[in-house]
């Protein structure tokens, strides 16, 4: 259904850009949307590093280091993105902390799905049934074997769905950028937009290229969720 969609949406996408009106915006429109999607992936690898380093932190850190780690996702969930945004890039430089924008865009907007993604692998790791913790211990594991060979693997699987959400609104959030002067795709239809004013085709083209985008992600998670899935089946079954 969602590879329909995909399709669906691609072809509606090449059927508009065959028209006069709308093919004018498509080359500043993908121009954009190569930002938007070299900022979701780059975002989205620093999430999912940070998630990882805050829960284990947080599960298994010393005292410091889980006050430092529930800080850092208190902050980041309890604050707006785009407060984060700005905050990186207009106040930093207050302190001499100069950072180009493209660089802000990733660690701001990486650093708040991560804070989210925290709980989320943390949730994960505690969904491990209980047998699976006292096997490994018998087995006379250390806690990082443990967690690497037994109780990753099978909360990775517990991991993707929510993870697959959290990319999505990675995606979303990407047009933030737009304000801290960065072309994204958000940006090049606004700037198109003031020029032309031609709003229906402007923001009809970038509508369908953000959901070209996320259903791309959605099945990317959906193909992971299905290849993880069968790996632990076969996993217990052996």
């Amino acid at each position: 259904m969602l590879a329909v969609m995909l399709a669906a949406t691609l072809l509606l996408i090449a059927l508009l850009s065959a028209n006069a009106e709308y093919r004018l915006f498509m080359p500043g429109l993908l121009e954009g949307a190569v930002l938007t999607v070299e900022i979701t992936l780059l975002g989205a690898v620093l999430a999912v590093f940070m998630a990882l380093v805050a829960a284990l932190a947080k599960l298994y850190g010393p005292l410091p280091i889980r006050w430092l780690s529930t800080t850092y996702i208190e902050i980041f969930r309890g604050t707006s993105a785009l407060v984060q945004l700005f905050w990186l890039y207009f106040v930093l430089p207050q302190f001499g902390v100069f950072l180009d924008a493209f660089l802000v865009a990733v660690l701001a907007l990486g650093l708040n799905i991560g804070a989210y993604g925290a709980e989320v692998v943390r949730g994960a790791i505690l969904s491990v049934a209980r047998g699976q913790w006292e096997a490994s211990i018998a087995l006379n594991m250390s806690k990082a074997q443990m967690l690497r060979r037994i109780i990753l693997p099978q909360a990775f699987t517990a991991m993707i769905p929510p993870w697959g959400n959290l990319f999505i609104e990675l995606v979303k959030s990407t047009s933030l950028v737009s304000l801290i002067t960065l072309a994204d795709l958000t940006f090049k239809a606004q700037q198109m937009n003031q020029t032309t004013l031609k709003t229906v085709p402007v923001f009809t083209l970038v509508l369908l290229i953000y959901l070209a985008i996320s259903l791309t992600v959605t099945i990317v998670m959906r193909l992971l969720e299905q290849r993880a899935s069968k790996g632990l089946t076969r996993g217990r079954a052996a």
